[in-house]
């Protein structure tokens, strides 16, 4: 039978906060008693029945700022019965894996009614945001005290609140005991062992430790190109022609190492539970709008907006506008070769030390303007994928990443196709991959990690002068980490680290054969970004909500595209080489016929091993 919240007491005395709300300051009396009652009424009634209090009492409001804050928390069984609402799967006692239910919850592994510790905290405060996000208007017309705030049934009031400005922002607490012993295990000490995946997982949820995960496993298996490159760098630094059996090598390489990931990554999610959860249907993204209609599918009323108009926007304004940034990309490319001909002929002028510094300086300021484009046009795809007025998340996040994966895959790759393949010089080449890589990794590191530390420090410091001057008798610890949680940066998801290793798995498996060296300073730079990007997440920004995954979703594919070119690429490179020309003299025809069946064949084999692991789905049970 199943158990229902109205069937059980769901009230506890204690109360442990899990997630913050903050509220706008010039916010209605009406409108904070409204919300308050909608939280904590019980669920039968419309509510989410959580607990929810202010983080100052009234006289502490009298003498201290930040009166608008709020915590929000639930008792045991309600995050019980949360955990049954939302599919998590746990471990059963027999080792199997199963969705987590209030009633056979004896028969699952770890579980006893006096452990706090079954529902990690991660799973907690995802439990309560998706109770948050689930409440919905019943019968009122606009929020309280806000008439330009309209509302009508099913929409969801945390949303709105959003939307309308009323409600700042939401945000879960961290666990600062946690987290220390987090950090003890994970980048405090600087010796190279592998990361506490599990225990990342079960603090920052699947999609961060996902990409930890992928981000280690990335890391070890540039090991062996770095390895077999140093050696070959050092012998073989003049002659800029052999390379092929360096790139016979990264044939094999891009591929396999792909493959094995997807292995362990079902084992992981399988481990975790996310591989077997069911998926929830999507709501609307916040940001969909249309005219009220309802809905064919779930039969809610719903803003609803035509299909084709999204359709015309794409291809009529989206399309074009990437166009034209892919052509100014080029054109900036072109006027790179320009400074790079003349750095070149101004040293066979002279042919001093000077000079031939000077021949770095085109490629320099070449990568910094890559980066800076990069940026530029991440901010214009995201307003124009917003624009398009997509109704899920998912299909929001499918086309910006393709805007932003093709804008940057010309972007940085463009010159050395053009250097490889036009001007067939190895050694310009060499040197436009060193400089666009290393230079690129010192900018990230700088850029997403050194200077958001240094400023969250010092916001650090004002706090805590501000917190020991405060006389009233209040709790300062809680208030202190508060209100220095909120001030932090908001964490914007997994987007940017997972494209920083899409464009450095590029730069090593499209070119490295005439730069050996590559995949030893990607290696060295993601020892430091591993560390960085921990340090980032635990005391830079704020604690991200758990999302379950099973994967690294669409990354997979990109990175499986970018295979396919690198084979494509190397096999072209192979061609090419005056060791593999020596080999038919009179005829090309043969040689493009080889090349052509290396392609082929490794094709066909992704296709059989695709087609295997169909069946292999179809077989099953």
């Amino acid at each position: 039978m199943k158990v229902t919240l109205s069937a059980l007491d769901t009230h506890e005395s204690s109360f442990t906060p899990l997630v913050v709300i903050e509220l706008a300051q010039d916010v209605k009396e009406e409108t904070k008693e409204w919300l308050k009652n909608r939280i904590i009424t019980k669920k039968k009634d419309g509510g989410a029945q959580l607990s929810f209090r202010p983080l100052l009492n009234k006289y502490e409001k009298e003498t201290l700022e930040n009166q608008n804050l709020y915590l929000v928390g639930a008792s045991k069984i309600r995050l019980l019965l949360g955990a049954e609402a939302v599919g998590l799967v746990k471990e059963c006692s027999d080792n199997t894996m199963r969705a987590f239910t209030y009633g056979t919850r004896h028969s699952f592994k770890d579980f006893d009614d006096d452990n706090d510790d079954f529902l990690s905290m991660a799973e907690r405060q995802f439990i309560i945001k998706h109770e948050l996000e689930n409440l919905r208007a019943r019968d009122e017309k606009m929020i309280p005290g806000y008439p330009q705030a309209k509302l009508y049934p099913g929409k969801s009031l945390l949303r709105r609140l959003l939307t309308s400005g009323i409600v700042v922002q939401v945000f879960p607490l961290h666990d600062n005991e946690a987290l220390k012993k987090l950090e003890d295990t994970w980048y405090t000490r600087f010796t190279l062992k592998f990361q506490p995946i599990d225990r990342i997982r079960g603090y920052f949820g699947e999609t961060i430790a996902l990409y930890f995960g992928f981000l280690e496993y990335f890391t070890f298996a540039l090991i062996p190109m770095a390895i077999i490159g140093l050696p070959y760098y050092l012998f073989a630094w003049e002659d800029y022609d052999k390379y092929v059996i360096f790139a016979s090598f990264n044939l094999i390489w891009s591929t396999v190492i792909l493959e094995v990931w997807k292995r362990g990554c079902a084992s992981m999610t399988y481990r975790w539970g996310t591989l077997v959860m069911k998926r929830k249907f999507e709501e609307p993204r916040p940001g969909y709008h249309g005219v009220l209609g309802i809905n064919p599918v779930t039969g809610r009323e719903e803003p609803l907006y035509p299909s084709y108009k999204r359709q015309l926007r794409i291809y009529l304004v989206s399309l074009p506008f990437v166009c034209l940034c892919l052509y100014f990309s080029l054109f900036v490319m072109m006027i790179y070769f320009d400074m790079e001909a003349w750095a070149l002929g101004l040293h066979e002028d002279s042919g001093s030390e000077w000079t031939s510094i000077l021949l770095y300086v085109p490629s320099i300021i070449y990568a910094i303007v890559i980066e800076i484009m990069n940026r530029l046009y991440r901010y214009a795809a995201e307003f124009l994928t917003s624009w398009e007025n997509h109704r899920l998340e998912s299909a929001y996040q499918n086309h910006l990443i393709l805007k932003v994966l093709v804008f940057n895959f010309l972007n940085c790759f463009a010159s050395l196709f053009y250097i490889a393949f036009v001007l067939r010089d190895m050694k310009l080449l060499r040197q436009s991959l060193a400089t666009l890589l290393i230079t690129s990794q010192i900018l990230n590191q700088i850029v997403e990690s050194l200077l958001p530390y240094w400023l969250q420090k010092k916001h650090h410091v004002r706090v805590k002068k501000k917190v020991e001057a405060l006389k009233a008798d209040i709790d300062a610890t809680l208030y202190e980490q508060v209100v220095l949680e909120k001030e932090m940066g908001t964490y914007l998801g997994t987007f940017d680290d997972y494209l920083e290793l899409f464009l450095q798995f590029g730069y090593v498996s499209l070119f490295s054969c005439v730069y050996p060296l590559a995949a030893a300073f990607a290696v060295l730079n993601n020892l430091t970004e591993v560390n960085s990007d921990a340090l980032k997440m635990c005391r830079v920004l704020k604690r991200p909500f758990s999302e379950p995954s099973a994967s690294i979703g669409v990354w997979q594919l990109a990175f499986e595209t970018m295979s396919v070119i690198s084979v494509v690429t190397n096999c072209a490179l192979i061609g090419m080489s005056p060791q593999v020309n020596a080999l038919f003299p009179e005829s090309k025809t043969d040689l493009i016929l080889i090349v052509v069946a290396v392609e082929q064949m490794k094709l066909t084999a992704e296709n059989l091993k695709e087609e295997c692991r169909e069946g292999g789905k179809e077989k099953a049970p």
